[in-house]
């Protein structure tokens, strides 16, 4: 028997036929789908210490359970002192199981760990149904010692959805579990 993730088996369990409902989706196809999450860190001080982007390299592969890459500098600026092609971040882009085990540990381990949590905010819509978040500190997952952190950075999470409009990514995301706030998302 073929392994299926927790989230995704309550995704085409319970969240396909509400959305149908929600919606009034003639076909199961048309409802709105989680493509992709990207993970992405900037690591600012790369300029002045090289081994930063090895420390977040490590740090960034051992939650996401996937290499990280490093992203390089496009453009020269001098008042940073940044020269084009210098290391400057990293990220991974996780798709299929890897993905969902990824935003199971999310909501349900790593979110309930962050300080003073009242929920996410429901406004980093893009217009086209895609959803960013930030993270303030990484040591909010469950894969990082604590004893071994040099310095607490952030992140970027975003989840890319095949959603329409932003109502539509609003009812799937929290159909998954993610907790927003409030329903602010505007009609359209």
């Amino acid at each position: 028997m073929k392994y299926v993730s927790r989230l995704r088996a309550k995704y085409e369990k319970e969240a396909v036929p509400a959305l149908q409902e929600q919606f009034q989706y003639s076909n199961p196809m048309e409802v709105p789908k989680l493509v992709k999450i990207c993970l992405n860190q900037g690591v600012g001080q790369a300029t002045q210490d090289k081994k930063l982007v090895d420390v977040a390299i490590e740090e960034m592969s051992q939650i996401a359970g996937q290499r990280a890459v490093i992203t390089k500098a496009k453009k020269s600026v001098s008042n940073f002192k940044l020269r084009e092609g210098m290391p400057i971040g990293v990220r991974v882009t996780l798709r299929s199981t890897r993905m969902w085990e990824f935003m199971d540990r999310l909501i349900s381990v790593s979110l309930p760990r962050v300080r003073d949590f009242r929920g996410i905010n429901d406004k980093s819509f893009d217009g086209r149904g895609n959803y960013s978040m930030g993270v303030t500190e990484h040591i909010i997952f469950p894969e990082i010692d604590l004893d071994k952190v040099t310095k607490i950075t952030g992140m970027d999470v975003t989840f890319v959805t095949t959603a329409k409009t932003d109502n539509e990514a609003y009812a799937l995301l929290k159909q998954l579990g993610l907790p927003f706030k409030s329903k602010n998302v505007q009609q359209q």
